[in-house]
Parts: C-alpha cells; sequence; structure tokens
C-alpha cells in the first residue's frame, strides 16, 4: 500500500496513474488562454509538438481517447458508410457504439489473433465501389499497442502494406494510438514513422504517459479545422484547458523513455506466474505492458480470482471467463511489482478453493 492507492499493487489500467508533484508545478504555471476562441498558448504549443512528433500538419486536443477516435472516424466516414477493424478493437468494443450513435456509422470487423493487425485481413473486408448496391468501406482502424490483445504491437510493415492497398482503393486508415509510445519504445520504431502511414492518428496522454486527462488527434490542417468544429457539437470545447496542456507537454519531457521500466516489470511478473504455473502465461505475447493471465488454465474462473487477487491488495481486471488482464505504469514500482508476483503466483499455484 502506498500514501496514494490503497493496494499493494493496481494493476487494473494505466488510466489510474497519477501526477506528480513536478508535473503539477508545471500545470501550476501553465499561461492559459480561452481554448474556443484559439487563445491558450500552452495549448497550442502542445498540438504543434504532438502534431510535429507525427509527421503531421496539425493537432487537436481532445478530453478523451474516445472522443478523439470518434472524431477521427467522423473526418473518414459519412452517415451510411463503414468503417472496419479487428473484432477486439477499442473503437468497436469499448466506445459504447458511439461511430453509430453520433455518426451514423456502421462497422464490420475480422477476427484476428491478439489484436494482430494484417494487411491481408483489411483488404479481404473491404468493399469499394458498389454504390449504391453494398454499404462502402471508407476506413480502416489499426490499434496500436492492441488494449485487448494484450499490449499486441502492431508490424510497421504489415501497415505499410495496407497503406498501399488503401489508397489504391480509396480507403482511409486511422490509427488508434493509445499507447503509442508504449508501441515505439517496446519496438524502437519511430513514432513519426509510424504516424505518417494514417490519414489520422489519436495519441493518449493519460495512460502511460501519466498526465491526468487528454488525447492529441493529429492529420491535416483541414482535418483539424474541420475536428474542431465537430468537438465543439460533441461538447468537447474547453476554456483555460491549457492547464491540462502543460501535463501532457511534462509527460513527453519525462515519461516516454521509462515506459522500458513498466515493460520489464510486466516482463518479469509474468515470467514468475508462467513459472508458478505452466500454461497460465505464454512469455510470447508479453510486448510491452499489459499481461494477460489464462486464469482458466490451472482452474479458475477471471471473476473469483479477480475477487481473491483484490482481496489481497492486488487489483486486476477480467477480460473474458477465464481471462485477467494485468497493466502496469507510472504508478507501479518494484516493491509493488513484488507483491504482486507474490499474490497471484500463490493464487495460480493454489488453484481455487474446492
Amino acid at each position: 500500500m502506498t500514501a496514494t492507492s490503497p493496494y499493494r499493487a493496481d494493476l487494473l489500467s494505466d488510466t489510474l496513474t497519477r501526477p506528480s508533484n513536478a508535473m503539477r508545478d508545471a500545470m501550476a504555471r501553465a499561461e492559459v488562454g480561452d481554448d474556443v476562441f484559439g487563445e491558450d498558448p500552452t495549448l497550442r504549443a502542445l498540438e504543434e509538438r504532438v502534431a510535429g512528433m507525427l509527421g503531421h500538419e496539425a493537432a487537436l486536443f481532445t478530453p478523451s481517447g474516445s472522443m478523439a477516435n470518434q472524431l477521427g472516424v467522423r473526418l473518414h466516414v459519412k452517415p451510411g458508410e463503414e468503417l472496419i477493424g479487428d473484432s477486439l478493437a477499442h473503437v468497436v468494443r469499448a466506445e459504447l457504439g458511439a461511430a453509430a450513435v453520433l455518426s451514423g456509422i456502421s462497422s464490420r470487423t475480422w477476427v484476428s489473433e491478439r489484436g494482430r493487425f494484417r494487411a491481408d485481413d483489411a483488404a479481404s473486408l473491404m468493399i469499394t465501389g458498389v454504390r449504391p448496391y453494398q454499404v462502402c468501406t471508407s476506413l480502416v482502424i489499426v490499434e496500436n499497442t492492441h488494449n485487448f490483445g494484450g499490449g499486441t504491437v502492431q508490424s510497421l510493415e504489415e501497415i505499410r502494406c495496407a497503406r498501399e492497398v488503401t489508397r489504391q482503393r480509396g480507403v482511409a486508415m486511422h490509427l488508434d494510438g493509445a499507447r503509442l509510445f508504449n508501441a515505439h519504445v517496446a519496438s524502437g520504431v519511430s513514432i513519426s514513422d509510424y504516424g505518417r502511414e494514417f490519414d489520422t492518428v489519436s495519441i493518449c496522454l493519460s495512460k502511460g504517459l501519466g498526465a491526468p486527462v487528454g488525447s492529441v488527434l493529429v492529420g491535416s490542417a483541414d482535418a483539424m479545422a474541420e475536428s474542431r468544429i465537430w468537438r465543439k457539437r460533441f461538447g468537447g470545447g474547453m476554456r483555460q484547458a491549457g492547464i491540462l496542456a502543460a501535463a501532457g507537454l511534462f509527460a513527453l519531457d519525462h515519461n516516454v523513455e521509462r515506459l522500458a521500466d513498466d515493460h520489464a516489470r510486466a516482463r518479469r511478473a509474468a515470467e514468475a506466474m508462467a513459472e508458478a504455473a505452466p500454461g497460465a502465461v505464454d512469455l510470447a505475447t508479453v510486448e510491452t505492458n499489459i499481461v494477460i493471465v489464462d486464469v482458466a488454465a490451472v482452474g479458475w474462473a477471471s471473476a473469483p480470482f479477480v475477487d481473491a487477487a483484490l482481496a489481497s491488495g492486488v487489483r486486476t481486471y477480467a477480460v473474458g471467463p477465464g481471462a485477467v488482464r494485468l497493466v502496469w505504469h507510472l504508478d507501479v514500482d518494484d516493491a509493488a511489482t513484488d507483491a504482486a508476483i507474490d499474490v497471484l503466483t500463490g493464487l495460480l499455484r493454489a488453484g481455487p478453493a474446492t
């Protein structure tokens, strides 16, 4: 248990991070203005920086990753058209049907292993040039890293192959890069090399980077001007948001390379669980800060396993009837990782009470 958490190890999500004192100081000192009128200098600085990092013309700050994704979707897909992505993608699984509800957009999906993106999967599902007889595909969604896939890092080669196909067929591509910096640190591929392959990209500041609020959408200058209008329509216009932008700038300065620590701690815990309960963790799937544990392999159902871990001070998340997700982040240090290993390996070895 720490001063900032009631748990010995809180592995529920990397959205749980709390701003450090240094980040809070940066927020308190931020120069601000009214962003609806485009007058917040700190927010403009953040947007310009992120756009440049990702190789795009312009950017737009949003309150949440879901809003950034939905603005990106709205840019590319007209009502009555469709987006496609894998069946575990956050945009289609965890944004409460927003594309359909807010923008009249339908979705179709393919099934992939751990959310691993393959250009052939996207190409085989796209439908183009069939108006007015069928719904036409306007957008391919890629998620990197892939949350429900277990922190999967997407192949730049597969992305580039898909980009060639989509250009030929007049289909846009959007990257849900909520954890793109995790992919960058794990793979060594630059942020700009990923970003330039997409028409729009969203990145999240409030997960591994440790800011309290916010995501950024990037694209062309015209696209971001249009998204600014839709952000206001969706209720996302903000006033003195430079206080939040300052946290994002601090995160980019201080919290990117340290993501490697999260990856290393996740790996260490995964190796301990794999040793304690062979079959519960496939080490080949542990690429970043997320570990999926197959608790069913040792007789557990996910709900009682989550409850038992919580009773010992370790918070986790059930992602299926026999699967539990663990996420390492800024607020889980070596001591918390040791505590998690002790509790989780003990439960895996013991199995469920009979």
